[in-house]
């Protein structure tokens, strides 16, 4: 008799490891490179931050960036919102969910008055 084993829980800490692995290539938390930086990326709009030069594609898409839209974009951008330029894509579900997991950490800062 095979014993069930437990599904896995997203977790940001494997996700800061697969993102420095994986995204830090053309991505930052804090700062444009290749893509746009990460930071307060949840809740966000696509295409919507100053001073980037998003595709068209990604300007006009109109997406929210929730857990659930961040997760289908690594998994395939081009289906998410075709003409989009990213090229890049991670095969493996736990890692999505580890790296989506860690992008939920990184919080806008708040605005002092």
């Amino acid at each position: 008799m095979s014993v069930p084993t437990a599904p896995w829980v997203a977790s940001a800490a494997r996700g800061i490891t697969v993102y420095a692995a994986r995204c830090s290539g053309c991505h930052s938390e804090d700062a444009h490179r290749v893509g746009p930086l990460h930071r307060g990326v949840l809740g966000r709009r696509a295409g919507a931050l100053p001073n980037y030069d998003y595709s068209p594609a990604l300007r006009d898409s109109k997406l929210l960036w929730t857990r659930a839209t961040l997760t289908a974009w690594l998994a395939d951008p081009e289906a998410v919102i075709p003409g989009q330029g990213m090229d890049y894509q991670l095969e493996d579900a736990r890692e999505r969910a580890d790296v989506v997991a860690y992008l939920a950490t990184l919080k806008r800062p708040s605005v002092r008055p």
